[in-house]
């Protein structure tokens, strides 16, 4: 297909993204240029929503709100308003036409163009070559039947269609020469940054036990290592003065009297100059009891950026110590940033009202300097929440989505990075210099166990040296499926405890929530990258297209033909209904719920942010106060028969009777347990952590 077409007096160029009228160019999103190629590929012809969304987001499930806003970007920059619309017209309950004449402009035509020469034909409106210009053109017809000048004309068509392709091909900012370990020991390291000098990397190691860690730092020329947190704690990422003497660090706690939530957020400072010498105790430099903090950064002007969340939704703010104050920066649907001290900007990773993906550029008086749609290319599915970071490269931001590593300029188009690693990794922190980057790298290795309540005796369903999930019994069989990485990538797997086989044949670097049989046992359910895929036993893999993007898949009621789900409504997470016929998701409660599910006679039982267990009635909620200090902290539950089946912070396995409100203790598991699945003639299946195979590893740059 050509690069450029015309568009009434509408020059369309899609290696540039580009819509130019008398010489004026204007940007346009890629997204919405697709939208545009596509209408005028089938010029004159209603083309319905659902025939764009399939063809220009291949792959990624977009609500019909994306492609409205790209309709109305395309008309913005068409001068159509809308109400004439005399380019594309919108026919109602059908989809959309692109009304005008399309001229796809050959190669010589492009030539031309580029060329900008003064006696070149123009293309009026309706693609007619005017009168007075066909002098001209006879004159040219001539002089291209000359052999001299048709030979000069070839070689010089050569060189600028040359140049211009490689013009056209996009060149990667750097890639990567040389990958090494840092701290390949037997302990899980994370949240790695360099000290602001470049001589140190700052990192948590964590207890094998419990789920707390130390602050540690490594000297990178001595390789000596220093304990700098005279206490395990539960510490989030931490961050460097701008002079690098002292570390600003979130530690979450147990609320001495909740009120409105569990947890409690503490912002701390350590003195690092001190801490090399011997490990210190941290400072209290502010608490929060109704909100919640994280990533804390410090800003060239003294100010500590925050994202802080009160509701469901995260905003940016400034917080000045000592004036004890703090200014919004950004009050959208924020998901993560990152601090340049070298450029003093903000890069803001946002969701907004139209739920598309936004990269924001902002000063830290809140000044915004740039906002793009992000563009997402096919390699990356669904609605993952991409977290980008500020790379060597001006303009230039760099994420990881699993095994893949992706730039991003400031204006949101991404492109894919090749990096030779085997296992998963963060997105990079770069040194001062440059010319490296820190990523953590490797799995959490956890087995399915089963646990025999009556004989008290445990056995190994399955077992790798990678995550193994989300186990559940097959009805009316002997299978039990469940979520593996042993591939290389998650997929839903299938065993028998004799035979294992892989179900799902999803793409790299895919993230599944959820999976549940029929009741016939024949099929399974799962959630994989934003969207429903039914899968058979006999591996037929069918996807469910949906009206919103599903997060989580909580329950499913095959004889209704429904389900019971977590959906993204503009960013934020809600306990939503999916008609899985119509693909319609309807949402059921404003509610902050943490887990949900359905009981055998159709009752949402639901835990909130507060871990209090709630169960639906004709008219509300109803709490089920005595399960109130049964909520164990990220602890999922599952009914069965109608009882509740939950694991608490003492690792006590219980049942909770809905019918007759009996509450047991069925058994104790062991500290590594992470949740508990499904049970079936007294036999518990449970998710156990193994080994954290966490490290620091270090990428050396090639520019």
């Amino acid at each position: 297909m050509a690069e450029q077409y015309k568009i009434g007096e509408f020059l369309i160029d899609l290696s540039r993204n580009q819509i130019t009228q008398d010489t004026k160019p204007q940007i346009i999103p890629p997204k919405a240029l697709a939208v545009l190629t596509y209408l005028a590929k089938h010029q004159g012809k209603v083309i319905s929503q659902d025939e764009l969304l399939d063809n220009v987001w291949k792959g990624t499930v977009v609500s019909p709100n994306t492609l409205q806003r790209s309709i109305a970007q395309l008309r913005k920059a068409l001068g159509d308003d809308g109400k004439e619309q005399t380019y594309i017209k919108t026919h109602a309950k059908q989809g959309y036409s692109l009304e005008q004449n399309v001229h796809w402009l050959t190669k010589e035509e492009t030539i031309l163009f580029q060329k900008q020469d003064p006696e070149d034909v123009p293309l009026g409106r309706d693609n007619k070559v005017s009168q007075s210009d066909s002098s001209s053109k006879s004159y040219k017809k001539q002089m291209l039947n000359k052999p001299s000048f048709l030979f000069t004309f070839i070689l010089l068509s050569l060189v600028l269609i040359s140049s211009y392709y490689f013009a056209a091909q996009p060149s990667k900012p750097f890639s990567i020469g040389k990958i090494r370990a840092l701290t390949a020991t037997d302990g899980k390291e994370l949240a790695s940054i360099y000290s602001p000098d470049g001589k140190y990397i700052i990192f948590h190691r964590y207890s094998e036990e419990e789920c707390i860690n130390d602050i540690w730092a490594k000297n990178l020329e001595t390789q000596q290592e220093y304990k700098l947190s005279k206490n395990m704690d539960i510490y989030g990422q931490q961050r460097f003065s701008k002079d690098g003497k002292k570390i600003i660090v979130i530690r979450t706690v147990d609320c001495a009297e909740p009120i409105t939530q569990k947890k409690c957020y503490q912002l701390m400072s350590l003195d690092f100059e001190k801490a090399l010498n011997a490990p210190q105790e941290m400072d209290l430099i502010l608490e929060c009891k109704n909100s919640e903090i994280r990533r804390p950064y410090w800003m060239n002007n003294g100010n500590i950026a925050l994202m802080q969340r009160h509701t469901e939704r995260w905003k940016l703010v400034s917080f000045t110590s000592n004036q004890s104050q703090t200014n919004v920066i950004h009050d959208g649907f924020v998901y993560h940033y990152d601090y340049s001290p070298k450029q003093d900007l903000l890069a803001v990773t946002s969701i907004k009202e139209d739920s598309q993906y936004y990269i924001d550029i902002i000063k830290p008086n809140g000044e915004l300097i740039s906002s793009h749609p992000i563009n997402l290319p096919p390699e990356i599915t669904g609605y993952r929440f991409i977290r980008p970071n500020f790379s060597p490269i001006e303009n230039t931001l760099i994420f990881s989505t699993g095994r893949q590593l992706f730039s991003m300029t400031f204006d949101g188009e991404i492109q894919n990075i090749s990096i030779p690693v085997d296992k998963p990794f963060s997105s990079p922190m770069f040194h001062p210099d440059g010319d490296r980057g820190l990523v953590i790298k490797g799995v959490y290795d956890t087995d399915i166990i089963l646990v025999d309540i009556n004989e008290g005796s445990s056995s190994v369903i399955s077992r790798s040296n990678t995550g193994e999930n989300s186990a559940v019994y097959q009805p009316n069989g002997n299978y039990i499926a469940f979520e593996s990485e042993r591939s290389g990538d998650e997929q839903v797997w299938v065993t028998n405890q004799s035979t294992t086989t892989q179900l799902s044949h999803l793409p790299t670097d895919s993230y599944i929530s959820g999976l549940k049989w029929s009741r016939d046992g024949k099929n399974i359910l799962m959630n994989a990258n934003s969207s429903l895929f039914n899968i058979s036993l006999d591996k037929v893999q069918k996807q469910i297209t949906t009206s919103l993007p599903i997060l989580a898949l909580l329950h499913w009621d095959d004889n209704k033909n429904s389900a019971l789900v977590f959906a993204q409504f503009n960013g934020v997470k809600k306990l939503a209904k999916v008609d899985l016929t119509s693909g319609t998701v309807q949402k059921l409660t404003d509610k902050r719920v943490n887990w949900a599910t359905k009981t055998d006679t159709g009752a949402i039982v639901l835990t909130d942010h507060m871990d209090k267990f709630w169960i639906s009635s004709a008219i509300e909620y109803q709490p089920i106060t005595a399960l109130n200090m049964q909520g164990g902290d990220n602890k999922r539950f599952f009914t069965r028969n109608n009882k509740i089946y939950g694991i608490n912070n003492q690792n006590q396995a219980w049942r909770y009777d809905i019918q007759t409100k009996e509450f047991d203790t069925i058994t104790t598991l062991t500290k590594n347990t992470e949740n508990i699945t499904d049970i079936k003639n007294n036999k518990l299946l449970v998710t156990k952590r193994q080994v954290a195979n966490k490290e620091v590893v270090e990428l050396l740059l090639v520019k």
